[in-house]
C-alpha cells in the first residue's frame, strides 16, 4: 500500500507541468531519479531529440551513466538509440551475452559495472521524442510490472514535454502574429500620409514604399514608419536635416 500511494505521488508529480517555472532539465531530472526509486534499478539516464533529428543526452542519476549516454552516442551504438529508432522497448538485455548486437557500447557499460539493461521509448502514439536507460548493476531482469511503471513515467512526461512545447509555440506564434498586425496597421497608416501628401492613390502609395524598401533592403514597416514620422519625404528620399 505505500509503494502505491508513492506512485500515486510520483504520477502526480510528473503530470504537474502546468507551471510557469516549468524547468525541462529539472522535470527530466527527476524522471530518471524516480525510475531508479520505483523502478528495480540501479542507474537510469534519458536522452531527448533536440527537434533536429539529434539525441543529446539530457539526465541522469550519476556520473558514470552520463559518460556511458554519451559514449552511445559518440559510438552510434546501443539500446537508446535502437529504441529512439523504432518506438519499442528493448528490455531485460544480459549485457554478457549482447557483444554481437553492440559489441563497443556492451564493453563500455561492463566496464562500468553493469549487468543489465532496458531501453523505453518516450513516446505518445507514433512520435517518438527520446528514450529513457536503464541499468542494474546485478543479473536481474525487471518484472513486467516494472517495465510498467517506467514505461507510464517516461509517458506521462512524453506528454509533459510535447505540452510544453506546444504552449512555447503558441507563444511564439502569437508574438510573431501580433507583430504583424502592428506592422499591417504601420502601413496602413503610412499608405494614407504618403497618399496625402504626394496626391497620388493609396495603391501608388503602397508601390512607392515597397519599391523603396526593395531598392534600400530596409523592412517594410521601416520604410512606413518612415513615411510616417517624415524621415522620408514625398518622393521616398531621406530627409537631410538642413540643422
Amino acid at each position: 500500500m505505500v509503494r502505491e500511494q508513492r506512485l500515486a505521488a510520483v504520477f502526480v508529480e510528473l503530470a504537474d507541468t502546468l507551471v510557469e517555472e516549468f524547468d525541462v532539465v529539472d522535470f527530466l531530472q527527476t524522471l530518471t531519479e524516480r525510475c531508479v526509486e520505483l523502478v528495480d534499478t540501479d542507474a537510469a539516464g534519458l536522452m531527448l531529440d533536440d527537434q533536429r533529428g539529434n539525441l543529446r543526452v539530457i539526465a541522469y542519476t550519476d556520473e558514470s551513466t552520463r559518460l556511458l549516454e554519451l559514449f552511445e552516442l559518440q559510438k552510434a551504438e546501443g539500446p537508446c538509440l535502437d529504441c529512439f529508432a523504432t518506438g519499442q522497448v528493448i528490455a531485460n538485455v544480459d549485457l554478457t551475452a549482447s557483444r554481437s548486437r553492440w559489441p563497443v557500447f556492451t564493453e563500455a557499460a561492463l566496464e562500468s559495472g553493469f549487468a543489465y539493461s532496458h531501453a523505453l521509448p518516450l513516446r505518445l502514439r507514433r512520435q517518438v521524442v527520446g528514450a529513457l536507460n536503464l541499468f542494474t548493476v546485478e543479473r536481474r531482469a525487471l518484472t513486467g510490472d516494472h517495465l510498467a511503471v517506467a514505461q507510464g513515467m517516461a509517458d506521462i512526461a512524453t506528454i509533459g514535454l510535447l505540452h510544453e512545447r506546444a504552449l512555447r509555440d503558441q507563444v511564439v506564434l502569437a508574438e510573431q502574429l501580433q507583430t504583424a498586425l502592428h506592422s499591417r496597421i504601420v502601413i496602413e497608416q503610412a499608405k494614407g500620409v504618403l497618399s496625402a501628401r504626394a496626391a497620388i492613390s493609396v495603391g501608388e502609395a503602397f508601390t512607392r514604399m515597397r519599391t523603396h524598401a526593395r531598392r534600400t533592403g530596409e523592412p517594410l514597416t521601416t520604410v512606413a514608419e518612415a513615411v510616417v514620422t517624415g524621415a522620408l519625404d514625398d518622393d521616398l528620399q531621406p530627409v537631410i536635416d538642413s540643422a
